[in-house]
């Protein structure tokens, strides 16, 4: 892996506020606070430790305030951004003899108030958007109009997320809570269902997992609104099996400090986490999956899913980045340093060559992985459907376990598991760093370097700046 920030001036230094790749041709798109939306044109230098280069394309400007967020439609052909004051466009792509241009589809009203974050459905035909007003809107994008209003949440909505298999949406605010919807087919007639989303699950607070002797009270998952970022994007998995949420944190219990966090919830239970990324020394803002399924490699370490193939996905901190796979337990890279400001954005290429993370700054960083250097690619198995009757993931603790974990210091990892098997892991060996952030310098940490202090399942560290990185599952 090789990367950098690119010092070029990618929004007339104004921040950089979102960014995201063409699911086909791996043009990257950027929106900023200098209410453009640009295009760039990413290319590998030779060179062993050359950063890849941006080439600017083209610039979309029509937005009359900072652009929030852009996201492509898995068709690629049109792509949706969001403003402040409301704005939201849909802009489509026209072939022509000089190139592609993209020009201004259709406008779409109704949020009184910045739009923070957007998401296609898997089929192009609806979109999802999250705004200060406190609300989501599901939109049918073809009439250009408003379909459903989701309107639950008591404070800003910074992130949403649609369910690749079309069953489930999802959104994150800043009053501290994840709704999670489900859709409820309605008037059935003449062979035609309008669509209907229900929220189902209210994620807000959760029992501390250690048991002390007099009961505590719940404690909340989420940060408040004095979280310093306007976002908290979230991410299912291609594959629909796990949907990944930002800005966690995690009491241990009633008297520790909160632990920055990740969930992961399971497919089978989105009632609660299922397993959570510890560790982060700033609070986690954006997360993102890679489209792609790779092969598994076999390794003999303990892991957290149970599926098939690995899939590979990133957290993004206010001033870090850190890139798991489900194969294993710990980070296969963590980034420091890589900006001055907080972290707005991140997206994969199409073919998971790219990851490009962008920032207040004003820069963007650009990661290049080599060829395999991910593994293998394969199709995702296609027989994978989750049924209507999803049972929930047995996560069993021992508490006598944990009581003789927090005192020796040793781990105790939990499996989730989609056969809906138990299964015992054994602690690892050597412990995983955090770095320390490196102002205006990015450098990938060596996982095997010794740290001076962990996190295990239930051990309350003392510096939150060095903190051990494993999923925990917590029950």
């Amino acid at each position: 892996m090789k990367g950098g920030t690119l010092q070029i001036n990618w929004h007339d230094t104004k921040p950089v506020l979102t960014l995201d790749f063409h699911p086909i041709s791996g043009i990257l798109a950027t929106g900023g606070a200098d209410y453009d939306i640009k295009l760039w044109q990413i290319a590998s230098e030779e060179g062993e430790k050359k950063v890849p280069t941006a080439t600017y394309q083209n610039s979309l400007s029509y937005h009359g305030s900072a652009v929030n967020v852009i996201r492509f439609s898995p068709s690629g052909e049109l792509l949706a951004s969001g403003a402040d004051g409301g704005e939201l466009i849909i802009w489509k792509m026209h072939n022509t003899d000089s190139g592609q241009v993209w020009k201004v589809l259709k406008t779409l009203s109704f949020h009184r108030k910045d739009v923070l974050d957007l998401e296609w459905s898997t089929d192009g035909t609806f979109l999802i958007s999250g705004s200060v007003d406190n609300s989501c809107l599901i939109w049918d994008v073809n009439k250009g109009s408003v379909h459903q209003i989701l309107d639950a949440h008591f404070h800003y909505v910074q992130g949403v997320a649609w369910d690749p298999l079309n069953k489930y949406a999802a959104s994150l605010s800043s009053d501290r809570t994840c709704r999670i919807y489900v859709k409820k087919p309605q008037n059935k007639t003449k062979g035609s269902e309008k669509l209907n989303y229900v929220c189902q699950h209210v994620l807000a607070k959760v029992e501390p997992q250690v048991v002390e002797e007099v009961k505590s009270a719940k404690h909340h998952l989420f940060h408040d609104e004095t979280l310093p970022s306007f976002f908290r994007r979230l991410s299912w998995s291609p594959d629909g099996s796990f949907l990944l949420v930002p800005a966690g944190s995690y009491k241990l219990s009633p008297t520790s400090e909160p632990v920055n966090t990740a969930y992961i919830l399971s497919r089978k239970d989105l009632s609660r986490p299922a397993l959570m990324l510890p560790g982060a020394s700033k609070a986690v803002v954006a997360v993102r999956f890679c489209s792609l399924a790779f092969s598994l490699r076999g390794l003999s370490s303990p892991s957290c899913f149970k599926l098939p193939y690995r899939l590979i996905f990133a957290v993004a901190t206010l001033n870090s980045l850190y890139v798991y796979d489900t194969e294993g337990m710990e980070p296969i890279a963590v980034l420091a340093g890589l900006h001055y400001a907080a972290i707005t954005d991140i997206s994969w290429s199409p073919t998971a060559k790219f990851l490009a993370v962008s920032s207040q700054d004003g820069y963007c960083t650009l990661l290049e992985f080599e060829n395999n250097e991910l593994g293998s690619s394969v199709p995702l198995s296609e027989n994978k459907q989750v049924s209507a009757d999803e049972n929930k993931v047995t996560v069993v603790i021992d508490l006598e376990s944990l009581e003789r974990t927090e005192e020796t210091g040793k781990e105790n990892v939990m499996v989730i598991d989609d056969t809906q098997e138990k299964e015992s892991v054994k602690p690892e060996s050597e412990p995983r760093p955090e770095p320390e952030l490196e102002q205006a310098k990015a450098g990938v940490v060596n996982p095997t370097e010794k740290q001076e202090e962990k996190v295990a399942n239930t051990t309350v560290p003392s510096k939150p700046a060095k903190r051990r990185i494993t999923p925990m599952a917590i029950d």
